[in-house]
């Protein structure tokens, strides 16, 4: 019986992915035939970063949050500066205290000559609320001011008498009330002589007849 000899087996080409054999299709970059990559010009850039669907697309990533906490950030840090500024201006501010520079009560009113007797001078009333007035005792100041409120009376030549407009106060030429709701008389001021002779009236020293002060050295000037 023959022996029967053994078949060679068939060589049969291998089978590869469809992936490998495309892949083997396709020339590498560089070589004959390749795809080349497209080159964007700088206006298709622009155009493409304008566009909303790439804004939508950096919104997603959490662009807008990332601003919302910056925005608080440096609010804060804002509000910090502004109290620590306005702590220090304030601090400035208390090392130099606002000084009221009020005129002084002192002034000279001329000479007692000017003066005759039997005669009330208003020209001082309207810039030093003071009377001169001169009669057979003396010279003495009286403070335009009325005992009642605080007005300012009017010296009424023809009725010999100070009245007020306010609530009709009236006081004698020597600043005595005798009608209307004031209280007590008009105030003296203090008059003297300075050096050159001219009347020195002092407002900050006053003396007041209830009190029995138009006696005292000052109230009045015997000239």
């Amino acid at each position: 019986m023959a022996e029967e000899t053994p078949q060679a087996p068939e060589n049969k080409p291998s089978e590869q992915p469809a992936a490998d054999r495309s892949a083997e299709a396709k020339p590498a970059e560089g070589e004959a035939g390749a795809p080349k990559p497209e080159v964007k010009s700088e206006d298709q850039l622009k155009a493409e970063a304008r566009s909303p669907k790439k804004q939508v697309a950096v919104d997603a990533k959490g662009s807008i949050w990332m601003s919302r906490r910056n925005f608080f950030s440096r609010a804060g840090w804002a509000a910090f500066f502004a109290f620590v500024a306005s702590f220090l201006i304030g601090s400035l501010r208390f090392m130099f205290p606002r000084v009221l520079f009020e005129p002084s009560p002192i002034f000279k009113a001329g000479y007692p000559d000017d003066y005759p007797v039997g005669f009330v001078s208003t020209i001082w009333v309207k810039e030093q609320r003071v009377w001169i007035v001169r009669d057979d005792d003396g010279l003495y100041a009286i403070l335009a001011i009325c005992t009642h409120l605080g007005c300012t009376p009017r010296w009424l030549d023809a009725e010999n008498k100070f009245k007020c407009p306010c609530h009709g106060s009236g006081f004698t030429s020597a600043g005595i009330n005798f009608e209307g709701p004031a209280p007590r008389p008009l105030e003296r001021v203090q008059v003297t002589l300075a050096e050159d002779g001219q009347l020195l009236i002092n407002k900050s020293i006053k003396f007041l007849q209830e009190k029995g002060d138009w006696g005292k050295p000052g109230s009045i000037l015997k000239v």
